[in-house]
């Protein structure tokens, strides 16, 4: 038992290292002798100014901006939930919604909740039960004493990373019309390492109309070849935010409870043999990438040059592991291919080998 506390702790104090999670700066507490004092001063961000909100949302500094939200915040409780989240819908995509509030150009946010929504590999869809359910979750938070409001909504992208597609601006578009400010944030549970670090992206979309400057090149991710399209065709219409995560006191007991409550069900999980089916999956996509890429060169200026010649694909071999009971980390293909890769032998399935 002491074994798997112990573990349970590397494992959450792992995770808080790899997403930088830091404790809340504690103003003033540099000079206060009093250790009640720097807790106070520590969880402050759980205060909630409702005159100070009310006079940033009649402002509307961000109408004259596209760009005025450069930043989110969000406490380590509120990302384990959505991470939890994600992770417990496999393959269909889940969604929820995020409580917070602003600090100039930043969105705060404070605690997140799921929602019942049908979901799908590529979508989900919010039915009537879902706005009910929204409704009834703010109202019975403002009466227990928490005053935020829902500051945007998050859904995952399992297995395809963290942008939005054409569905998602549109739906942020228009929730930025009537609940200003609205954030979304778009969570892969299948990229993400099991206590490792969060694949995880936070986004606003431009007024409809406006045409963005050029920005630089946001950091490198793999888009499968069946999203390609709608990532390339909406990319312009978003931008992102910059991330980074607190905890306070009063989070680290709750988180404690909450890594306790999921950690073995959920997070622990081995990506090596929960993610066979997105590795086979990744294998196959970037399969068809070399061969579309291939294809393009063939018939391009130095096409003649370089054309492959005529593949009889009807009298491939067709190689299966299991039944060849070789080596899994030194396999030998058709052909003279030696393919030195230790994660073969996870997968029973049959490969139709190019020739």
């Amino acid at each position: 038992m002491e074994g798997l506390s112990s573990s349970m702790a590397i494992a959450q104090k792992t995770w808080e290292l790899e997403n930088n999670i830091i404790p809340m700066d504690t103003p003033g507490a540099a000079s206060s002798s009093s250790a009640a004092t720097a807790t106070n001063a520590d969880d402050s961000i759980f205060y909630y100014d409702e005159a100070g909100q009310n006079e940033f949302q009649r402002d509307k500094p961000w109408a004259n901006d596209p760009h005025y939200f450069k930043r989110v915040k969000i406490s380590a409780l509120a990302l384990l939930k959505m991470v939890v989240h994600a992770r417990s819908g496999g393959t269909i995509e889940v969604m929820g919604l995020m409580q917070g509030k602003t600090d100039a150009d930043a969105i705060i946010v404070m605690d997140a909740f799921a929602l019942p929504v049908e979901g799908t590999e590529t979508r989900v869809n919010a039915q009537a039960d879902a706005y009910e359910y929204m409704v009834d979750y703010s109202q019975t938070n403002k009466q227990a004493g928490r005053l935020e409001n829902v500051v945007g909504w998050y859904h995952s992208h399992p297995g395809y990373g963290c942008w939005l597609s054409g569905i998602d601006v549109s739906t942020q578009m228009l929730n930025q019309q009537f609940q200003e400010p609205f954030l979304a944030v778009v969570i892969d549970p299948t990229r993400t390492v099991s206590a490792g670090k969060v694949e995880i992206g936070a986004f606003r979309t431009y007024p409809d109309g406006y045409k963005p400057p050029d920005e630089p090149i946001s950091e490198y991710q793999t888009i499968p070849l069946n999203k390609i399209e709608d990532f390339g065709v909406h990319c312009k219409q978003y931008y992102a935010l910059d991330i980074t995560y607190f905890k306070s006191s009063l989070d680290s007991h709750l988180l404690d409870l909450l890594w306790n409550k999921y950690w073995v069900n959920t997070l622990s999980s081995s990506p090596l043999l929960g993610n066979g089916d997105y590795v086979a999956g990744q294998i196959s996509d970037l399969a068809e990438k070399l061969e579309q890429a291939e294809n393009q060169l063939a018939h391009s200026r130095f096409g003649p040059l370089i054309a492959p010649t005529p593949r009889k694909k009807e009298n491939c071999p067709t190689y299966s592991f299991a039944e060849s009971g070789a080596d899994p980390f030194l396999t030998h293909w058709p052909g003279g291919v030696w393919l030195d890769c230790p994660f073969w032998h996870l997968y029973t399935f049959k490969r139709r080998v190019v020739c």
